[in-house]
């Protein structure tokens, strides 16, 4: 508590009269490091085209290199360890985390589905499942302090995002 105090120039007592405890304020920082995690809405609308495969591997692109960020590393890093402690946090992180993609992902499996071109009766089921497909390789890579190479990245999006597609009947 100490070296926080100094760190951000208050004393020890004016930290502890903002936070309670240490777990209040592992919880806090732990909620602010979730908050710059977060991939947000637009930036996903931004890599949205016609084309639903290339949509899918940009957001995938967009995913993976979010969690290769210093900040997401470290929160993957701390809910894989504290998250016995605080499981509170950990729904957090997935719920606030990757809850804005899951949104935008149901949303567009929603609309292929209507259009036919894929075939998706749980949609927000489906982009939870993608996001486990195209990211959760990858992530276990990057958090463990390994580097993915870009283009075995990119041979993994590819296929996951056509291993995906396969599955959901595209048309």
């Amino acid at each position: 508590m100490e070296e926080i105090a100094t760190h951000v120039g208050m004393s020890k007592r004016t930290v502890y009269a903002r936070y309670e405890d240490k777990g209040a304020l592992f919880k806090a920082a732990v909620r602010r490091a979730i908050e710059r995690y977060t991939v947000p809405r637009a930036a996903l609308e931004a890599v949205a085209t016609d084309d639903l495969e290339e949509t899918l591997a940009a957001i995938a692109r967009l995913r993976i290199a979010n969690v290769a960020t210093p900040v997401a590393t470290k929160l993957q890093r701390i809910l894989s360890a504290q998250s016995y402690r605080f499981p509170e946090l950990f729904k957090a992180a997935f719920e606030e985390g990757a809850g804005p993609t899951i949104s935008f992902l149901s949303d567009l499996f929603v609309r292929y589905s209507r259009l036919g071109e894929i075939n998706v009766t749980e949609p927000r089921r489906a982009a939870t499942a993608f996001l486990s497909l195209v990211v959760g390789g990858p992530a276990r890579i990057i958090v463990s302090g390994n580097v993915l190479d870009g283009a075995e990245m990119e041979r993994h999006i590819r296929f996951a995002v056509g291993l995906f597609l396969g599955g959901v009947g595209r048309r």
